[in-house]
């Protein structure tokens, strides 16, 4: 066994209907003013109606910035960072997806009334220091798992994402609740589910640190979400179902903060950047191909996580590598999400471009388990097309 590292969020509470007990939770840690950091959606949607009256009745002061965009370009953190600051926040809460769970990491820890370093400072690994604002995270989907990670990536200039990764991003409590997500789209839930789903697999090929702790978690959660993800999509109101769904979603992320994501992600990152596919569609749409082109290295643990993936369905007289491809580029249109790029709007001609762009992301790529060039990337697009 090759030494490892394993670092995650301090604690997580799995237990619908908890969302109601924010106020008490930030009261708990001392908090009296809290800004929660969410997207004008759940505002619109009014999913924070029965999570703010818990704030006064634990005396706990709240604002709320809701104007985080998908794949948050800097200016949105900085507007979310000056909010906390002039109200002079104690604690920060992500509430929704990854992109509000993302900027609500960058508030605390550029919020701190001691904090020495901007935006422009932080970006990469390991480079954002001192001390940050409490955070409590609370997922509305089950996909990212930011509320797991020590990750949040932002949107710089007009198309390129850039990361910053720090343990002092790892959130101090996340809430999962299976009630915020029973009002989730079909095409939502498929999209960040598969999402989930790729960071399980990803972490269980990662080439550098992939470790006994990450590999239990990423057959856990692949598990979870394959037995879940077509009662979710076709069933929204299946509380059950949507719990299981967030804990996979978690343990996923878990897995893939201490065994980091690859190539499915590295030619996803351009798709939103150019196009504003979500992230979750982004990485369903080259799943099958970026699969396809590492099987000659890690074919033998997609054949391990086959079972987990197909159950009852896994065929002993097939190659199990195969049928793990097939099961995966099943999912979107079982799920009635689109599977190829053409039908996602990304041109033809913009391949190359994406190519281009995909091997920007090298703190991705060298997790890979098989070496991605240029070349390669384009006949991946290609064969996605």
């Amino acid at each position: 066994m090759q030494p490892f590292s394993f670092a995650t969020t301090a604690q997580i509470l799995c237990e619908s209907g908890s969302a109601a007990r924010l106020g008490a939770l930030c009261r708990e840690r001392g908090a009296q003013r809290v800004l929660i950091v969410t997207d004008p959606g759940i505002t619109r949607l009014g999913m924070l109606d029965g999570v703010l009256p818990g704030f006064a009745a634990a005396g706990v002061a709240v604002e709320v910035f809701d104007q985080v965009l998908a794949d948050p370009p800097e200016a949105v953190v900085l507007a979310a960072v000056e909010q906390a600051r002039r109200m002079a926040a104690q604690l920060v809460i992500g509430f929704g997806g990854g992109s509000s769970m993302d900027v609500a990491k960058l508030v605390a820890l550029l919020a701190h009334p001691l904090a020495c370093q901007g935006l422009e400072d932080v970006f990469g690994v390991g480079n954002a220091r001192g001390p940050r604002l409490p955070l409590l995270q609370v997922p509305t989907t089950a996909g990212t798992g930011s509320e797991v990670t020590p990750i949040a990536i932002v949107t710089t200039g007009e198309t390129t994402k850039m990361g910053v990764v720090s343990p002092h991003l790892l959130p101090d409590l996340a809430v999962l609740d299976a009630d915020l997500t029973l009002g989730l789209p079909p095409a939502v839930t498929a999209a960040t589910g598969i999402d989930a789903m790729v960071h399980a697999i990803e972490a269980y090929t990662s080439k550098l640190k992939k470790n006994p702790l990450s590999d239990l978690l990423a057959r856990e959660a692949l598990r979870l979400l394959a037995l879940n993800l077509d009662e979710a999509v076709h069933n929204g109101r299946n509380r059950e179902a949507r719990q299981a769904m967030l804990l996979g979603a978690c343990l996923a992320g878990q897995a893939f903060a201490n065994a980091p994501v690859a190539a499915v992600h590295a030619l996803a990152y351009p798709l939103g950047g150019h196009f504003h596919i979500p992230h979750g569609l982004s990485n369903a749409l080259v799943l099958p191909e970026v699969i396809r082109f590492n099987a000659p290295n890690a074919g033998a643990l997609y054949a391990e996580l086959a079972p987990l993936l197909l159950g009852e369905r896994l065929r002993s007289d097939a190659d199990r590598t195969e049928q793990f491809i097939a099961e995966l580029a099943d999912l979107s249109p079982r799920s009635g999400l689109p599977s190829r790029l053409r039908d996602a709007g990304v041109p033809e001609d913009s391949l190359p471009r994406l190519a281009a762009d995909a091997m920007q992301q090298q703190r991705l790529l060298v997790n890979n388990p098989r070496e991605v060039s240029e070349r390669d990337a384009l006949a991946i697009y290609r064969a996605a097309y």
